[in-house]
């Protein structure tokens, strides 16, 4: 537990720190921040509450809509999950949310759930883009890519359709299970610069 009575190193700067000291720290801050890790993550999908911004829900209702019908489709845990937290870049990086939000999840999604958060951003363009003057078929650029069916399916089915208060919405609670399961996983993160899953989640 970190609190003022841990163990601290003697350096300042990392380059004078000691293998032992190194490891040392590096021990403490992984599982203490993993540990730290859901609970941000689900306050960054409620802190989505709030104004509608015109639509006719608020966007965390939206988000718990479009994994309500991922839900209902039968979408893999992985896919859940892309559903569950595709906007939670929204607040803090409205110009590029879905590269945000990728890049939260990749460790711990896979790497078809990981592309279809990324570009859902432009494969949702293709339903209202041309609406504002946009060309609809920018996400032409990744046809031929493995996942482009299934990013187009996400934003057809289940995103782009998701801002209706009449639909039967599941409250967060019936995802946790799931949301639990999927982020008690080893991580995928990068170590040494190369991808490797080290860092098991709830060590």
């Amino acid at each position: 537990m970190v609190g003022d009575n841990e163990v601290k190193v003697s350096f300042t700067c990392m380059d004078d720190g000691t293998e032992e000291e190194i490891q040392l720290v590096m021990g403490i801050a992984a599982p203490y921040l993993q540990g730290q890790m859901l609970g941000n993550l689900l306050e960054l999908l409620k802190s989505l509450r709030g104004p509608s911004m015109g639509y006719q829900v608020d966007r965390y209702e939206h988000s718990l809509q479009t994994a309500t019908r991922a839900y209902r489709d039968g979408a893999s845990p992985d896919m859940l999950m892309a559903a569950l937290f595709h906007d939670i870049g929204d607040g803090l990086a409205p110009a590029n949310h879905s590269e945000l939000a990728a890049a939260i999840l990749e460790p711990y999604l896979d790497d078809e759930a990981t592309w279809v958060v990324r570009h859902h951003g432009v494969f949702q363009g293709y339903h209202y883009w041309h609406k504002m003057g946009g060309d609809r078929n920018a996400r032409d650029r990744y046809r031929g890519n493995r996942y482009f069916d299934s990013t187009a399916h996400f934003c057809e089915a289940w995103d782009q359709r998701s801002f209706d208060p009449d639909y039967e919405t599941l409250p967060l609670e019936v995802f946790l299970p799931t949301v639990n399961e999927v982020f008690a996983r080893k991580q995928r993160l990068e170590l040494f610069g190369e991808e490797d899953a080290a860092v098991p989640a709830n060590s």
